[in-house]
């Protein structure tokens, strides 16, 4: 069993910043992707940012050049670093992570940004 633990979320006002942390345990294979996806109220699940275990990432267009992730690959864990955040930034982040044996998520975690 996998389980993905985030962390770091909560309330911002707009321009602020947070930071998520993901960290994955237990049976881990060959982990090839880890990332955040965000859903808000009445919204689909959607792609914010991933990296490969080779560092490569792909960022939405809707947060480029305010999100950043980055991966610790000597700890399995991912990081997103949000900065000028906004209210359409609201949702609940959850982590992913692609392994060789499936595809796991974390429990998600809640980022409100208001005044």
């Amino acid at each position: 069993q996998v389980q993905l633990v985030e962390s770091g979320g909560g309330l911002v006002q707009p321009g602020g910043s947070l930071r998520l942390s993901c960290a994955a345990s237990g049976s881990i294979t060959s982990i090839f992707t880890m990332g955040w996806y965000r859903q808000a109220p009445g919204k689909q699940r959607e792609l914010v940012a991933v990296v490969t275990s080779g560092g490569n990432t792909n960022v939405a267009d809707s947060v480029k050049g305010r999100f950043t992730i980055s991966r610790d690959n000597a700890k399995n864990t991912v990081y997103l670093q949000m900065n000028s955040l906004k209210p359409e930034d609201t949702a609940v982040y959850f982590c992913n992570s692609k392994m060789l044996f499936g595809e796991y998520w974390g429990q998600g975690t809640q980022v409100t940004v208001s005044s």
